[in-house]
């Protein structure tokens, strides 16, 4: 490991650098990523690195591009598309849907489909409710689909690269309040790949289980900090890919600590953190839980604009350590 410390847009670049390096096939595409460098910054000088054929910029139409795409990699191509708001890929989602995540089954793996889709997502911008969603739900619940939730800049790397290499389309959601944020883990220079499907204990503790996902891992890594001062011990499984879906470091800790919290941003109605406790549920480590499961998640509202609404609306650093406080204070 060297001693270099990124941001998770510098790690995400770098990602996508070694691979328009490693494999001529692969190229990036989304509105604005050429000379401008993307809306947010993320694919920077990689246009006058690269060029115009490699880095294309497109029109303002989210189906286009991603038809495109799936054209392309349908072609023997590996496209990297950026949308630039999560939400946008409402206007792609037949595209990605019903053709992406499907062509592979229909003619019974004849066909690939090595497609990326990165797409900046969540709250905390002042964006509002059509820029601001947390949409990975939507695309766990399509079969073909594999989704990745990154958490820092050293996860967001390898599992770009290991998203890349993947046969079939990857669904890659990155918080847009990470994008500027330096990691705590060193980031290696040249390539490493996370396997998809494997989730990651990132902490133990003795008291609670928490598996939490994209930016929450960080909300809830400083809860801990705080909560260890008491004397709750948190484990925090970050789960890395929400499909495929990892469980066994899940089952594993419940051993230990019999006590479950999930923590998301989008939505609790209908969320991903709802299958996450099903299985817990329908499986042997029920007989281990001591107390009831806690979920905290964002309020079943579309994201407000103003700022005091659009951070109460989602799960805050203050609210993980309540409702952790909550959970071992009353099942001890």
């Amino acid at each position: 490991m060297s001693d270099r410390k990124l941001t998770m847009s510098e790690a995400l670049r770098e990602a996508m650098a070694i691979a328009l390096e490693e494999r001529p096939e692969v190229f990036i595409l989304g509105e604005d990523i050429g000379i401008y460098g993307g809306a947010f910054g993320v694919t920077g000088d990689l246009y006058h690195r690269f060029g115009k054929e490699r880095v294309r910029d497109t029109p303002i139409s989210e189906l286009g591009i991603v038809g495109t795409a799936v054209g392309a990699a349908l072609s023997g191509m590996r496209p990297i598309v950026e949308i630039q708001f999560s939400d946008f890929t409402a206007q792609a989602m037949d595209q990605i849907v019903n053709q992406a995540a499907k062509i592979h089954f229909m003619v019974g793996g004849g066909l690939h489909v090595p497609l990326v889709l990165r797409a900046a997502s969540g709250s905390g911008t002042g964006a509002a409710g059509q820029h601001s969603q947390s949409l990975e739900g939507w695309f766990a619940n399509v079969p073909g689909l594999k989704v990745v939730m990154p958490s820092s800049p050293y996860e967001a790397k390898g599992l770009l690269l290991a998203a890349i290499d993947d046969p079939n389309p990857v669904i890659f959601m990155e918080h847009k309040l990470l994008y500027k944020v330096a990691g705590t883990e060193d980031v290696p220079e040249g390539a490493y790949r996370i396997p998809l499907g494997v989730s990651r204990v990132v902490r133990e503790g003795k008291d609670l289980t928490v598996v939490a996902t994209g930016i929450m891992v960080s909300r809830v890594l400083a809860a801990a900090a705080e909560l260890d001062k008491e004397g709750i011990a948190l484990t925090l499984i970050d789960p890395r890919t929400i499909s495929p879906l990892d469980m066994d470091p899940v089952y594993e800790s419940l051993e230990k600590t019999g006590r479950l919290m999930v923590v998301q941003e989008a939505p609790e109605h209908g969320g991903f953190i709802n299958e996450v406790i099903a299985k817990v549920v329908t499986s042997q480590s029920m007989g281990h839980l001591i107390a009831p499961v806690a979920r905290l998640a964002g309020m079943n509202v579309p994201i407000p604009y103003a700022p005091q609404l659009e951070k109460a609306a989602v799960p805050q650093v203050d609210d993980i350590i309540k409702k952790a406080r909550e959970v071992v204070a009353n099942w001890r």
